[in-house]
């Protein structure tokens, strides 16, 4: 009942997700106004607003303009009440399950916007590093330790390292790539969002996850930036969906891998 009941919730959370998907990006305030077609604008009355619901209701219409809906919506939705469900089915009535909820939250709404529109909202990557310093401190089992200093102390190297990783890597993307980077116009070959994205994963999670996440990200990617060099000639991938995905392998099982790896 609990775990139906989470679930649904969850769903209800996913469409404000949507929202923020949306709007961060654009500067646009996520309280006012109500949800509205982003094609022509008319605002969406409640009963065509119900998660998945409406979704399967409209055939993925927008019931004014008859536009076709994201996939992103239902997509989110759906996410985000299996990650309240199995937040709970995995830690139960524990801080960790306010802890996985608001982290993996954040890296759904992340990999959307990132896919999206290729931006990383600050509000997200920032409000969360801080969030992940605090709740640290607030509970060091975060950082497998009972002492809130300490925990607090590994939240920050977390962080150091996170950002380090990323601001150094781009560092050498720039000179490997300069002449790529000048015949497209840009000026970086790592955009600082995902700098303060694994900065905020950092802190979350420690040095030791985040070093992780930092090895296994590329070979996520890999796939997906072979397809988008052969079969489209794009050079330049979003990377923060894969920074992303190994954050969330390596939030749930990260510690049995550092486990089995000192066993070595």
């Amino acid at each position: 009942m609990i775990l139906a009941a989470l679930f649904l919730f969850g769903l209800v959370i996913g469409s404000f997700l949507n929202c923020v998907i949306h709007r961060l990006p654009n500067d646009e305030s996520i309280i006012r106004p109500r949800s509205y077609c982003p094609h022509c604008g008319k605002t969406i009355a409640w009963y065509d607003n119900i998660p998945i619901l409406s979704f399967l209701i409209l055939a993925g219409h927008c019931r004014h303009c008859r536009q076709r809906i994201s996939w992103r919506y239902p997509f989110v939705e759906l996410a985000s009440g299996l990650i309240w469900a199995g937040s709970w089915y995995w830690n139960g009535w524990t801080p960790f399950f306010w802890i996985s909820v608001i982290f993996v939250s954040i890296l759904l709404v992340v990999t959307m916007t990132d896919l999206e529109t290729e931006i990383i909202p600050d509000q997200l990557t920032l409000g969360g590093a801080l969030t992940g310093l605090v709740v640290s401190y607030i509970y060091p089992a975060l950082q497998q330790t009972s002492s809130n200093l300490w925990a607090f102390g590994e939240s920050v190297i977390g962080l150091v390292v996170g950002g380090g990783l990323i601001y150094v890597t781009g560092l050498a993307g720039n000179w490997i790539f300069q002449r790529e980077l000048m015949k497209r116009g840009l000026d970086q070959s790592m955009g600082g969002g995902d700098v303060k994205l694994l900065a905020m994963v950092g802190s979350f999670l420690g040095w030791e996850k985040v070093l992780l996440i930092f090895f296994t990200a590329p070979f996520l990617g890999l796939p997906f930036a072979l397809y988008q060099r052969i079969a489209k000639k794009e050079a330049i991938i979003p990377y923060g969906p894969f920074l992303s995905a190994a954050a969330l392998v390596h939030f749930i099982f990260g510690d049995l891998f550092w486990k089995y790896f000192l066993k070595i």
